[in-house]
This record gives C-alpha cells, sequence and structure tokens, in this order.
C-alpha cells in the first residue's frame, strides 16, 4: 500500500461477505475500494477449513450468488475445493483481484472524527477509507478450550480449521474433541487409517441423512444451455427452506416428526444399546444445528472408534482424562470446537467514535441496526452481523440481503453530498434488537434445552435470524435515514469546538 492511500471503501475479508461485496460495489459504479485479507489467498472459511471430509450442509446451487450460478456443480453438496474454486472463479470473473491486498491483516481500525473517516492499520501498511465493511465472518477464528496440562501433551495438537496436511496420522491414536459439524465430517473420512480413535463428546448431535449425490452430466448439460433450469432449482431449495422456518421460530413442537427420522438414522448404523444411549440428543432438534451425514454413524460403530460421553478436562501427557474420569491414551488432539462467534477478535480491533472498541462496546452482547451497524461506529458496516445467521437455510441469502442495504447506505451518502457519516442512533439499535429478541422468545434455539454456540455467555441468542429469509431482505432493502444521524464535517469540527470551550471554561 502506498504512504497516506485513501479509498472510499475498504472491505475486510475475502469469503463470501467480503467478494459479494465487492462485487456489489463495482455494480453500483463504485471502483475506489480494496479488499483487506489476512492470508495469502482468497476463500475465508473455505479455504482455511481443509480438513478431511469438508464440504458444505446446504445444497450446492443454495449455496452459491444469485448472480454468479454455477451450472456445473459436481455434487448436491459440494465439498470444500469446489467451492473455494468457486469463490477464486468469482473474484476473477468480477476482475476483483487488482482491489484484493492480499498478506493484509487488519491490526486496528481507528475512526477519526474530524475528518470522518476510518485510519486503518494493517500488516502491510496503513490507509484510510471513508467507509468500512467488515466481512471477516463468525467463523473464521477457531476457538480452543483452556484444557490444564495440554501444555504437557508431547503429541500433535490442531484445530480442525487449521488442518495440519503433512503429518500422518496412519496407525496413530487420535483424539476427536466436539462433535459438531466439523467433528462428524472428519470422523468417518479418518477412521480407516487411524489405529485408534476417540470421540470425546459433551453433547449428542441430531444427525440427518445427507441426500448427497453426484451431479450426472446431462443435468450440467441442461443448466448450460437452459439457464432458468438453474434458477428454478435454486427456486425449489430455496421455498422448501422458507415452509420449515415456521417450526423451528414458531412452533418447535412440530419438530418431533423429524426427530424420528434422525434416530432411524442412528438405529440403523448403531446397533449396541449402549452407544445408542449415549449417542442419543435429550434435546429439541433444531435447537442446535441439524447435522447431516450418512456415515458418521457407520463409522462410530466401528471397533476402532470409542466415543467418551464427557469432555476433554485434563492433560497428563499422553493420557487424556474426560469429564467423568475416563482416560484415554493419545498421539493425536484434533479440537473441533468450534469459532469465535459472539466474542469476534475483530470487534477489538474496531475503536469508535468515542474511543471505545467495539467489543467494549458489546460486551453485555453483540447489538447492531439490521445486523449491519453499530452505535457509536460511523460508516462502518459488517456482513453476517449479529442475529443474521441461519439455522436451516443458505447464509448466501442473508449476505445478499446485506449487500442490498450496502448498495442503499452508500446512495445515501451520495446524496447526502459532501463529507457525511451516518451513525446508527442508540435507540434504533435498541428498538431492533428488542424486535428480535421478543421474536426469539419461542423460537426452538431458545426453548429447544441446549446450550448452544448460537448463545453468548449471558445465555442471549445474538447469533441467529427468528424470521424467514424473506422477511430480513425485505427489511434491509433500504436503508431508514431516521434510524440514523447524519453527521457531517463542519459539524463535528463545531461540535468540537464548543466542547473545547465548555472544559477551558470549566478549567478557569
Amino acid at each position: 500500500m502506498t504512504e497516506h492511500e485513501h479509498v472510499r471503501v475498504a472491505v475486510i475479508g475475502s469469503g463470501f461477505g467480503g467478494l459479494g461485496a465487492a462485487v456489489r460495489l463495482r455494480r453500483e459504479g463504485i471502483t475506489d475500494f480494496v479488499v483487506l485479507e489476512r492470508a495469502g489467498a482468497v476463500g475465508g472459511t473455505w479455504r482455511d477449513n481443509s480438513y478431511p471430509g469438508c464440504a458444505c450442509d446446504v445444497p450446492s446451487h443454495l449455496y452459491s450468488f444469485s448472480f454468479a450460478p454455477n451450472p456445473d456443480w459436481p455434487r448436491t453438496f459440494s465439498g470444500q475445493e469446489h467451492i473455494h474454486a468457486y469463490l477464486e472463479h468469482v473474484a476473477d470473473t468480477f476482475r476483483l483481484r487488482p482491489h484484493i491486498r492480499l498478506n493484509s491483516e487488519v491490526k486496528l481500525m481507528r475512526w477519526d472524527a474530524g475528518e470522518l473517516r476510518w485510519e486503518i492499520e494493517t500488516s502491510n501498511g496503513t490507509l484510510t477509507a471513508d467507509v468500512v465493511v467488515s466481512a471477516t465472518g463468525p467463523l473464521s477464528d477457531p476457538k480452543i478450550p483452556d484444557i490444564p496440562g495440554i501444555d504437557t501433551f508431547p503429541g500433535k495438537v490442531f484445530h480442525s480449521a487449521r488442518w495440519d496436511h503433512d503429518y500422518d496420522l496412519r496407525g496413530k491414536r487420535v483424539a476427536m474433541i466436539g462433535t459438531g459439524a466439523s467433528a462428524i465430517q472428519i470422523v468417518p473420512a479418518i477412521q480407516k487409517q487411524v489405529g485408534k480413535l476417540t470421540l470425546f463428546q459433551r453433547t449428542p448431535p441430531w444427525v440427518m441423512p445427507r441426500a448427497d449425490r453426484a451431479i450426472s452430466g446431462a443435468e450440467r448439460w441442461l443448466h448450460k444451455q437452459l439457464p432458468f433450469t438453474t434458477q428454478a432449482r435454486r427456486g425449489i431449495l430455496w421455498g422448501i427452506r422458507e415452509l420449515q422456518v415456521q417450526a423451528f421460530t414458531k412452533r418447535p413442537n412440530e419438530l418431533g416428526m423429524v426427530e424420528s427420522i434422525a434416530k432411524r438414522n442412528m438405529h440403523r448404523a448403531i446397533k449396541d444399546p449402549a452407544l445408542r444411549d449415549k449417542l442419543t440428543p435429550t434435546y429439541r432438534i433444531g435447537c442446535k444445528r441439524i447435522l447431516l451425514s450418512n456415515t458418521y454413524y457407520p463409522a462410530l460403530a466401528k471397533s476402532n472408534v470409542d466415543v467418551v460421553a464427557s469432555g476433554l478436562s485434563e492433560v497428563r501427557g499422553n493420557t487424556l482424562v474426560a469429564s467423568d474420569g475416563t482416560e484415554t491414551e493419545a498421539d493425536v488432539i484434533v479440537f473441533g470446537t468450534g469459532f469465535h462467534v459472539t466474542d469476534m477478535p475483530i470487534a477489538d480491533r474496531v475503536v469508535g467514535d468515542e474511543g471505545h472498541t467495539l467489543m467494549e462496546t458489546w460486551k453485555d452482547g453483540m447489538k447492531s441496526l439490521r445486523g449491519a451497524t453499530a452505535a457509536g461506529f460511523p460508516n462502518w458496516m459488517t456482513i453476517i452481523g449479529p442475529n443474521t445467521g441461519l439455522g436451516n437455510s443458505s447464509m448466501i441469502l442473508m449476505i445478499e440481503s446485506q449487500l442490498n442495504y450496502l448498495a442503499d447506505y452508500m446512495r445515501q451518502l451520495d446524496v447526502l453530498g459532501g463529507r457525511a457519516a451516518l451513525a446508527p442512533r442508540p435507540s434504533a439499535v435498541g428498538a431492533w434488537n428488542r424486535r428480535v429478541q421478543e421474536r426469539m422468545k419461542r423460537t426452538v434455539w431458545n426453548t429447544g434445552g441446549c446450550n448452544s454456540w448460537y448463545l453468548d455467555e449471558n445465555g442471549v441468542n445474538t447469533t441467529v435470524w427468528p424470521g424467514t429469509t424473506t422477511e430480513f431482505r425485505a427489511a434491509t432493502r433500504r436503508v431508514d435515514l431516521s434510524e440514523y444521524e447524519v453527521i457531517r464535517a463542519a459539524q463535528r469540527t463545531k461540535e468540537q469546538s464548543a466542547a473545547g470551550s465548555e472544559k477551558v471554561e470549566a478549567g478557569a
């Protein structure tokens, strides 16, 4: 970066959110922007998560941009390598490479109230921007629990999102910590090659059958020749999921039939009653994310796999001790323990209008206006912000809705003219979040009897959207200026001068 470089917009991250924002800015005629990426390639979570068996649990034709359909998906549920390749393709197709700054990790973003712009320090230089779009995503920073004695373990330790492909697992005694979406893909992928696999399970997940298959050459040919068939396929997939939302958000008791399907899926593979007891959840399905797999349960039934129905509590050299006292010898520890979702590290690097970090502002829970903007942080927007997650559909739908909001945000700034900024009113942020949390009370995520990563340390669901994607799109179609304070450079200078005069008088 050149010294004192200034851009209209700085986008942080180059996953689906960051690349989507870049495409939308270009479509709005804005070319004065950069995409700051801390790694050496684009792709976000689909670049970082390359563990064995990594794949998406949303159908391929729905897990892609509506403005960049891919008629050539090889499977109905695509693997990591295909999704990462798709994102590389998007970067090339929409000519985003000149805007992307790789190996440029953001160290600090500070709002300059006098100049009405953001000062951004990166590992590759500094720059300023009128607007910041934070698209780092909630699944970007791995969370590893603080296990007593972990530093005494003489073997290999890594997180699923930082897989060590140079390490040979063949014949090793492997401990898999966690039973989330990553773990249920890793376990069957490595079971055949390891000597012994021990799964430490704090809470069993609900696992449904995965309707995955290869997409035939004829289907792909049809989608290429007749693009509307790709759109129709996407529309059907979307519609089915929209119809499911009521059960998750208003009538959780209707999910009992879904539980029966999940139990049959387990019983087909697990014949041992004791193991079935360990693997049967006691909470309502949907309270945690429903997982999809045809191979997880069969892998757990193999003779070289043990399930410890307890979390890891201590490490004593090669010995791993579970909370129930079970001891296991291991050569490798793989943490499939999720990410910093409600305490995203990027929030500690954003300093707002009053000198407070976003982390400090959100100390009692993440709050934003329409999942996008935060009080005290003018001209700052997040993609996949608080309460924008989904429990049953594609996050790309939510991202595209937020891109609509971003586009109108930029239009509003242009209409205002001159040096101006939009600062969300605390009253608007509070009103929006009260409505969201009121709707959340009836949802399966709040009433289902589980403790999931959707909840923050105070037990508040600051992660999931309690409605349909259609509702969210309507709520983010336009920026309502009544929810914002319009700040102008002259106004801010006048306010600062007045504040300075008051201090002088007070000192006198």
